[in-house]
């Protein structure tokens, strides 16, 4: 369980796509989504291809904006899962998740689910899909929770 705080950059071109990958497997998306009417389960404050934003909080590509989530393993027994991960986003202050049930790892375009065996600890990953000009990341910190 931990709290994240961190800033990124979309390129002004908004060629800028990324993601910050909790356990290596459920991810949040950031994405040039300013303007974007529709509340799409891809686009930057979503939980990847599983929820939508509540509201699209987004500023313009070219401009800093900030996340603050707080991220809930997922409760385990045997390495199953009992109880799903959680989520809480807060979009430059917005809240736009709030304590959302993950549904499985975040997969493209396939179906997920809790099966088969997890880990009570993993990695933090920030994802790149080599655009040019790159998203930028700065001031990252995380702490544990309790």
């Amino acid at each position: 369980d931990i709290q994240l705080h961190l800033e990124f950059r979309i390129p002004e071109s908004g060629s800028g796509n990324s993601g910050i990958k909790f356990h290596t497997r459920y991810e949040v998306q950031i994405l040039d989504s300013f303007g974007k009417r529709n509340k799409a389960k891809g686009q930057a404050g979503a939980v990847y291809l599983q929820h939508a934003p509540l509201v699209n909080a987004c500023r313009k590509a070219g401009e800093w904006q900030a996340y603050d989530i707080v991220f809930t393993a997922p409760k385990l027994k045997d390495g199953k899962v009992v109880e799903p991960a959680r989520i809480t986003t807060f979009l430059n202050g917005v809240c736009v998740q709030n304590n959302t049930a993950i549904m499985g790892p975040t997969l493209h375009k396939k179906a997920t689910n809790w099966d088969g065996n997890f880990p009570a600890k993993a990695s933090l990953r920030f994802q790149d899909h080599k655009n040019e000009p790159p998203v930028r990341l700065r001031n990252i910190w995380v702490r544990p929770l309790p």
